[in-house]
């Protein structure tokens, strides 16, 4: 177990504090007690590993079951005993141009909170540091690690969606370049992002729903002066799917105006080719009346005919290539 446990500390008010190095005689302490509560945190523990962790803390096992194969949506579930929240922190490499997305489960119970992370999103040191620094929050008991983990990853939610704005400008300044299209697969790119910005919004939208449960009253196990809290994630979070809203829109309308420049350019390219193939078809449609070999043909028998029929095909090329030259073809 040592090796998935993060961290377990007990906390009372507000402040963390010194508790039993075995987390089940911790949590009977923070009991005993009853202004405290035991927070263990656990990264990718086998089923084996979290038998323990279940049978102390008494989570349900429809819960343990989510919480073990991941690859959840986000939700808020409640149980007699105790509150499930399901996160998916997510992270960005703008040089891959990939949306990666962890899972983050949080059980909040009768004076514990029990968090369970799975893949390298996000990772909560930071977010046990800063609530440490704040023990007004910390006095919310176990709701406050639920609204401060909320909290740090829809706060990184908008920071990738910042991120891929910024790419998008890029890709945008792409695409309505003059060469834009030269030999790169432009519309494979816009597909991929937004395929990446797909993937970010299955992160993001889901919560909204859990947010607005929490913000709200009837949810147990949430205490009362958090709420405005959460009302501050959700908002957070609306901002967020607004933003990602907005990509998702302005992707279509990219890739729609791309496919239209293909167009427009394909229809300059084959007005091109059948201009030259017009001006082409001068000189050989006379060259072919002259090579049928006819006797009768006056101006074979003549010593301008040659240089007649040259000036001529010269002068209908030339008359051809100005006029579409105007047109705007050539």
């Amino acid at each position: 177990m040592r090796s998935v446990i993060v961290d377990c500390a007990i906390y009372r008010d507000g402040a963390r504090s010194e508790g039993p190095a075995d987390f089940s005689d911790a949590l009977d302490e923070a009991r005993a007690r009853g202004d405290a509560f035991l927070w263990i945190g656990l990264h990718e523990p086998t089923e084996k590993e979290f038998e323990l962790v279940t049978s102390e803390f008494g989570l349900h096992p429809l819960a343990v079951e989510d919480a073990l194969g991941a690859h959840q949506r986000p939700k808020l579930e409640v149980y007699d005993d105790s509150l499930f929240l399901v996160l998916k922190p997510v992270q960005y490499d703008d040089k891959a141009g990939t949306v990666t997305a962890g899972e983050l489960m949080v059980f909040v119970g009768d004076s514990f909170v029990v968090t369970v992370r799975h893949g390298e999103a996000n990772p909560l040191g930071s977010v046990r540091d800063r609530l440490e620094k704040t023990p007004e929050v910390l006095q919310h008991g176990p709701t406050a690690v639920m609204y401060a983990v909320s909290d740090a990853v829809v706060d990184h939610y908008l920071d990738v969606a910042d991120a891929l704005h910024g790419d998008l400008e890029e890709l945008e300044t792409e695409v309505f370049a003059p060469n834009a299209g030269a030999g790169q697969n432009t519309a494979g790119r816009i597909y991929a992002f937004k395929r990446e910005v797909m993937e970010f919004r299955r992160s993001t939208g889901p919560l909204g729903e859990p947010m607005e449960r929490l913000s709200g009253a009837g949810v147990p196990f949430v205490h009362e002066g958090s709420r405005p809290f959460f009302r501050d994630v959700s908002d957070h979070l609306t901002r967020v799917n607004e933003h990602v809203e907005g990509l998702d829109r302005l992707l279509s309308d990219v890739l729609s105006a791309h496919l239209a420049q293909m167009g427009v350019r394909q229809n300059d390219d084959m007005r091109k080719i059948s201009a030259w193939a017009a001006m082409a078809a001068v000189p050989t449609m006379i060259a072919g009346i002259y090579g049928m070999n006819f006797t009768h043909m006056p101006e074979l028998e003549q010593s301008w005919g040659y240089p007649a029929v040259i000036v001529l095909m010269g002068g209908v090329i030339a008359l051809l290539y100005r006029w579409f030259k105007r047109r705007g073809w050539l």
